[in-house]
C-alpha cells in the first residue's frame, strides 16, 4: 500500500504540461524535468518520506504556482534551500536561494510547533503545480502567474482540474481547502470549486508574498491570522 509520500512523489514525477499549449513568450518551469531533476528528486524524496510517511488525511493549502527560488529549486512548495536545510534538516546540493514567501510560511509552521506537527495536518501545493516565466524588458526571466494571461489560464485549466483531483486522491479532507491569495487566486479556485464540487468551502488566506512585501512589520499578526484559520480545520481524522 502506497503511503502519502509515495503518492506525492509519483504525482511530481508525472507532472507535464505541453509547451505547445502556452502563449508565445511564456515558458513552463518544471523542476522535476530540468537540469537539477535528479538532485530535486533526492531532496523531495527525503522531505516527503520524512513528513508524510503515513496515510493520514490532510487539508490542502494551495498557492498560485511555483516561483523560481522556492519550489522551482527545491521541488517543495514555499520552501527555499535555506529553510530546507535549517528547519527541515535536508541539505540540497544547489546554490542557496532565498524565497521571501518561504520566510512567512515557516513562521506559520513554527507557530504550529514545527514541521512534524504542521505537515501531519496539512499538505501545501499550488493551484497550478507547475510555474511559468516570461522575459521582461531587459531580457531577464521573471515569474508569471497562470491567471496573468487569459489565454494561459484557459490553456492550463484542464491540467489544473486534473492535478487537484489527483491530489485529493492522496488523502485530502474535503470539508475545506485553504487558498493562499485573497484576490485572483481565490476567485479562480472558488469558481472552479463551485463547478467541480470538490470541497465544502474554499477559505482565503493572505498570500505570503503580500505579507512579506507590504506588511512585514505586522507579520506576527498575519501569522496569528493563519493559525486561527488553519486551526478551524480541526482534525481531519
Amino acid at each position: 500500500m502506497m503511503i502519502f509520500a509515495d503518492k506525492i512523489l509519483a504525482f511530481n514525477d508525472n507532472l507535464d504540461l505541453d509547451p505547445v499549449l502556452l502563449p508565445d513568450g511564456i515558458s513552463v518551469m518544471n523542476p522535476f524535468r530540468g537540469e537539477h531533476a535528479d538532485t530535486i528528486r533526492n531532496v523531495t524524496t527525503q522531505f516527503y518520506r520524512r513528513f508524510y510517511a503515513d496515510n493520514d488525511l490532510r487539508h490542502l493549502i494551495l498557492g498560485i504556482n511555483p516561483g523560481r527560488f522556492g519550489a522551482g529549486v527545491t521541488g517543495v512548495p514555499f520552501t527555499d534551500t535555506k529553510r530546507m536545510k535549517e528547519i527541515c534538516g535536508i541539505d540540497i546540493a544547489i546554490d542557496p536561494t532565498h524565497e521571501p514567501s518561504s520566510v512567512f510560511v515557516y513562521e506559520v509552521v513554527d507557530a504550529f510547533g514545527g514541521p512534524v506537527p504542521f505537515y501531519r495536518k496539512f499538505y501545501i501545493n499550488s493551484v497550478c503545480p507547475l510555474g511559468f516565466t516570461r522575459s521582461n524588458e531587459k531580457g531577464n526571466k521573471v515569474n508569471y502567474n497562470f491567471y496573468d494571461d487569459r489565454q494561459l489560464q484557459e490553456a492550463v485549466t484542464p491540467f489544473i482540474i486534473d492535478c487537484i483531483e489527483r491530489q485529493i486522491d492522496f488523502g485530502a479532507a474535503t470539508d475545506r481547502c485553504y487558498c493562499m491569495g485573497r484576490g485572483k487566486n481565490f476567485k479562480y479556485l472558488d469558481a472552479l470549486n463551485k463547478q467541480q464540487k470538490w470541497f465544502g468551502e474554499i477559505v482565503p488566506l493572505d498570500h505570503p508574498r503580500f505579507v512579506i512585501q507590504y506588511r512585514s512589520r505586522r507579520m506576527s499578526e498575519y501569522v496569528e491570522s493563519y493559525v486561527r484559520a488553519l486551526s478551524q480545520a480541526g482534525s481531519p481524522l
